[in-house]
């Protein structure tokens, strides 16, 4: 596949992908989280679980369950994914808004979570990325979605990637 109005995307996207590349760069996208929450919560509702709006867009994305740090309750968040080498690479980047995602502080509380990716449940460790290989994952994050980048430029805060590998 090739590119809309000069931005890549990976092979294998969908249609609607560099629309979304093009949504994801607007500047003032992260104070639209709430509402897009709200929505991808109700499509999945309806859906009952087969359908996000990242599925809407082409782009590949994971529901990830990890269990609240302090209630211990397991919080299921989609995100956006990139797979890679048997696993999944998932970046705190909340659009490159100043705040941490919630489900970063719970991962890096538990080391370990659930994933469902195709409608196929797998349990994973995790691992947050730091230095010389975050910087090579983040590099490979950036074909599948390129607007990371804008989202670091957003932010004063690093914005993690955690490496998910099946433990079974």
């Amino acid at each position: 596949m090739g590119a809309a109005v000069g931005r890549p995307y990976a092979p294998g996207m969908g249609l609607l992908t560099p629309l979304a590349v093009r949504i994801g760069a607007i500047s003032w996208m992260p104070r639209l989280l709430p509402q897009i929450v709200w929505v991808d919560t109700r499509l999945q509702r309806a859906s009952r679980g087969r359908v996000t709006l990242l599925d809407i867009a082409g782009l590949p994305n994971l529901a990830l369950t990890v269990p609240g740090r302090k209630s211990g309750i397991p919080r299921t968040t989609p995100l956006l994914c990139v797979p890679h080498a048997g696993g999944w690479l998932v970046a705190g980047s909340y659009f490159g808004g100043p705040d941490m995602p919630v489900w970063v502080h719970n991962l890096r509380a538990a080391g370990r979570a659930s994933v469902r990716v195709d409608g196929v449940d797998h349990e994973v460790s995790s691992r947050e990325l730091e230095g010389a290989e975050r910087s090579e994952k983040w590099r490979v994050m950036l074909r599948t979605w390129p607007d990371f980048a804008k989202y670091e430029e957003r932010t004063s805060r690093t914005i993690p990637v955690f490496w998910l590998e099946p433990t079974g």
